[in-house]
């Protein structure tokens, strides 16, 4: 599930770097699918990073790894 997880903000990836900013994953529980990652660059200290978090990764992972069930910010 981890290596899907990963192939999921790689594709994110470039749109968060368009803008200064990146993902890194912190943690996948597979119990709870419960993602965990954490916005850096200008991501990081954006006001609106927990809508990008929301709105554009969280989708984007749930989308390609159903067993995901939140996707939080760490």
């Amino acid at each position: 599930m981890e290596e899907r997880v990963r192939e999921a903000l790689e594709k994110i990836r470039p749109f968060l770097q368009a803008d200064g900013g990146d993902v890194e994953l912190v943690g996948v529980n597979e119990e709870t699918g419960v993602v965990s990652v954490k916005l850096v660059g200008a991501c990081g200290g954006c006001p609106m990073a927990q809508m990008t978090l929301q709105s554009g990764v969280e989708r984007v992972v749930k989308e390609q790894v159903p067993e995901v069930t939140q996707v939080v910010g760490v």
